[in-house]
């Protein structure tokens, strides 16, 4: 595509840099992001994603704006109460930039919706609030060869690692199976500071920028930690099992599943 002068302005800051220029901004714009979870992870990830000029940005989630959510979720607004979640962030979005194209949906992630949704993305991001989920992402990120740039955040703390299929460590490589219900707590249960959220989701923006500029390092086959109250990152090396079930030698997941951890059971869609 040529480059208009308003173009220009808008991207002008990064276009100057030396990783970018005209041919990254339109390898950006050719580009497109999932961002599963339009809560505190992905609002600012979608902002800075939106602002950078990716070509086309989905949204999935189910859930409806609360009052509780605003303290982090900074896409949403007090007036915004009651709406679904991707229908909020999909007009502050277009109204960041315009030029993005913003594809809201309003749905739960399982397997069935998983295989639908995936293909037609370049690169995924897991901004999700339940384990359950994070598994069902990597798997299906895993099987249909989707670079997938997972984080977590509780308390003051925060994670984030970058999965390549079949070149790095994947989500079950670190954490081969899910944990107990109620082993692990939640954001609604431990409680969670929005600034924390926002660093790791600006950091997942970030990582994806990266992939699809084929600039830097990504950090893949390493979880980089974040301590809030310390001010401190930790990088965690890993490495990819020969063992995983779903990217090892020899896998035992060959399909999509949605797994329910109240039975740990698995579902086949």
């Amino acid at each position: 595509m040529s480059f208009t002068k308003e173009h220009i302005a808008r991207y002008s800051r990064q276009l100057i840099l030396p990783e970018i220029g005209l041919p990254g901004q339109q390898r950006l714009q050719e580009a497109s992001v999932l961002l599963i979870g339009a809560g505190g992870l992905g609002c600012p990830a979608a902002l800075y994603l939106a602002a950078a000029g990716v070509g086309r940005l989905g949204l999935v989630d189910a859930d409806a704006v609360s009052l509780s959510n605003l303290h982090r979720q900074v896409l949403h607004a007090t007036a915004d109460i009651g709406r679904s979640k991707v229908e909020s962030a999909r007009e502050k979005l277009t109204a960041l930039n315009p030029e993005t194209e913003v594809v809201a949906y309003h749905a739960r992630l399982d397997a069935a919706t998983a295989k639908s949704f995936l293909p037609a993305y370049d690169v995924v991001l897991d901004g999700s609030d339940n384990l359950a989920t994070r598994y069902l992402v990597n798997d299906a990120c895993v099987l249909l060869g989707k670079p997938l740039i997972y984080g977590g955040a509780v308390q003051w703390r925060g994670q984030l690692m970058v999965i390549r299929p079949g070149q790095s460590a994947c989500f079950r490589c670190v954490f081969p199976e899910p944990p107990q219900p109620g082993e692990i707590p939640d954001c609604q249960a431990a409680g969670i500071l929005g600034a924390t959220a926002g660093v790791i989701g600006t950091l997942m923006a970030q990582e994806a920028l990266k992939l699809l500029l084929g600039t830097g390092q990504p950090l893949e086959n390493q979880l980089l930690t974040y301590d809030a109250l310390a001010g401190a990152f930790r990088r965690v090396p890993v490495r990819r099992d020969p063992d995983c079930a779903v990217c090892g030698v020899h896998p035992s997941i060959h399909a999509l599943v949605s797994i329910d951890l109240m039975s740990c059971s698995h579902k086949e869609a």
